[in-house]
């Protein structure tokens, strides 16, 4: 395994194509976070160089540094990603890494502190070293569809969490079904069951509702 490559002051900033008195006042504000000091020298390694690209990335997407530095300190207080998908949880969802540049390109001016800290609250997004995990592609996919359809950010996140409340009851109900009936290794075998029904009495739902809207004057 290749050693972590580490950068004085000079050579960071030359690296992230930006001057060593732009390196110092990202410093002042903590955007980026203190290096390792030896003796007089501090030393910068690849996590600080990512940073810096990832502050240059966000500012040319029109971002400022007042809400670059309160992104950065929603993502350095979220949760690991470990934390966030549990060790030996089994899952069906497929977990995407972004750098923060990523998830700007897919929701624009809609990645604020506090959709993102709504996020992270959510249990949406974790952190992992200097990248984003969002714990579901398809969650992920759906959500940027919706923004680029109109709808804002913070609503899509509000009615995720109200998802989140009702899919959790059925998720117990079905639990319960299956543990009246069936040993426990059954549950995650018979999974597909329980996603098929709500799918199908959520596709229903919906036309219903599309009826009755139809049918209203």
């Amino acid at each position: 395994m290749a050693d972590k490559r580490e950068y004085r002051m000079e050579e960071l900033a030359a690296q992230a194509g930006i001057t060593v008195r732009t390196l110092r006042f990202y410093r002042e504000r903590k955007l980026i976070h203190p290096p390792r000091r030896e003796g007089r020298i501090a030393w910068y390694d690849d996590s600080h160089l990512a940073r810096l690209r990832t502050i240059s990335a966000l500012l040319e997407r029109g971002h400022t540094l007042n809400g670059i530095a309160e992104l950065a300190e929603a993502l350095d207080h979220g949760r690991d990603v470990a934390d966030l998908l549990g060790v030996d949880t089994p899952t069906e969802e497929e977990p995407v890494h972004l750098t923060p540049e990523e998830l700007a390109d897919r929701f624009g001016d809609q990645v604020t502190p506090d959709n993102l800290a709504a996020a992270l609250d959510l249990g949406y997004l974790g952190t992992d070293g200097d990248e984003i995990v969002h714990i579901s592609r398809r969650l992920l996919d759906v959500s940027a569809a919706l923004v680029h359809e109109g709808i804002p950010l913070a609503e899509v996140l509000a009615a995720g969490q109200r998802v989140r409340e009702h899919v959790d009851a059925l998720a117990e109900l079905f639990a319960d079904l299956v543990l009246r009936h069936a040993p426990e290794e059954d549950l995650h075998r018979l999974r597909p069951l329980a996603r098929s029904v709500v799918e199908a009495e959520l596709s229903l739902s919906l036309d219903r509702r599309l009826r009755k809207r139809s049918d209203t004057p």
